[in-house]
């Protein structure tokens, strides 16, 4: 195959992935500053190539086929591997390309989102997009470069690092405080209103916080998110554990009994080994990493004191 065949090769796959990744032939063109006819010319060949249909199509998009699926691996570790090749080849004098994050609601809008301007400003043409969801993300199908989790995967070829320990705490608004029974000590609590997760779709047993604060504790308001948890909170619904980084971002929050009531909880960062030599990949990763290092204390101490009566 000649050099002008395998770089015709290399963009079916290219454009493969750009509709995988989007949905419609239209983000892909956006995305890559093409044409969709020239997107939609590509996925044929691809398709015609390797006898099979690789998208299921309807009027909302292009959804990925069982032949889809077990494509998306193969020519996510070729575009790895034409990353890493331009790298090596001294090509590539900017850090480029998609890199996808996923991570857990809380870490991803709070703490990291606020900081992809710092990022942007290093690396100007990366595109990152965020994943931030409470749910488990796979690696070994290619659905982030990079994941930051609770535990450490059981998924094989994963590289991980431990990110940091993190405190949480239980928080509640002032305005709750001021009109509501005094807390005063853990037995306190009972007496209150809690917000929580919504257990049965819970997607790690890390998240079960109440049941630490005191076994007899349910939650009269529950959500999916994190994120949701922490604004009812900040309304004044009730109480709330929280990462202490997310307690500290939200000014109408104040932890109770932080010295009588805590836990600790971990974030790790798992690569898939067939991304972590890619420049780009290792670029954000070494961002993530740094500033976590570099807010070491965001992740463990509350700022704001209690003011329960």
């Amino acid at each position: 195959m000649g050099n002008k065949q395998l770089e015709y090769s290399w963009d079916d796959y290219r454009y493969f992935l750009s509709v995988a990744r989007n949905g419609t032939l239209s983000l892909a063109a956006a995305h890559l500053a093409t044409e969709h006819t020239t997107i939609a010319r590509h996925i044929r060949l691809l398709e015609e190539e390797l006898g099979c249909a690789l998208f299921h199509k309807s009027n909302s998009g292009y959804q990925l086929s069982e032949a889809g699926e077990r494509l998306l691996a193969t020519a996510e570790a070729i575009e790895s591997a034409v990353l890493m090749a331009r790298d090596a080849a001294g090509n590539q004098k900017t850090i480029c390309g998609t890199v996808r994050i996923g991570a857990p609601d809380g870490f991803g809008a709070f703490f990291l989102a606020h900081r992809l301007g710092k990022l942007a400003a290093l690396y100007p043409e990366l595109e990152v997009e965020i994943f931030a969801t409470p749910r488990q993300f796979s690696l070994s199908k290619r659905e982030a470069e990079i994941v930051i989790g609770l535990s450490v995967p059981e998924q094989m070829r994963v590289v991980s690092r431990r990110l940091t320990n993190y405190s949480l705490y239980v928080y509640a608004s002032q305005a709750y405080l001021d009109r509501s029974a005094p807390i005063r000590t853990p037995i306190d609590l009972k007496r209150h209103k809690f917000i929580g997760y919504v257990e049965r779709l819970t997607y790690s047993p890390e998240l079960n916080f109440l049941a630490e604060v005191d076994p007899d504790i349910e939650a009269q308001f529950r959500s999916t998110t994190l994120l949701a948890q922490a604004h009812a909170t900040a309304g004044g619904a009730g109480l709330c554990v929280l990462p202490a980084y997310i307690g500290s971002c939200l000014a109408d929050l104040v932890p109770v009994l932080p010295e009588q009531v805590t836990m600790t909880r971990s974030y790790h960062m798992h690569i898939h080994e067939d991304h972590r030599k890619a420049a780009h990949v290792r670029a954000v990763a070494s961002f993530i990493a740094s500033e976590v290092e570099q807010n070491a204390m965001l992740f463990r101490r509350p700022k704001n004191s209690p003011q329960a009566g």
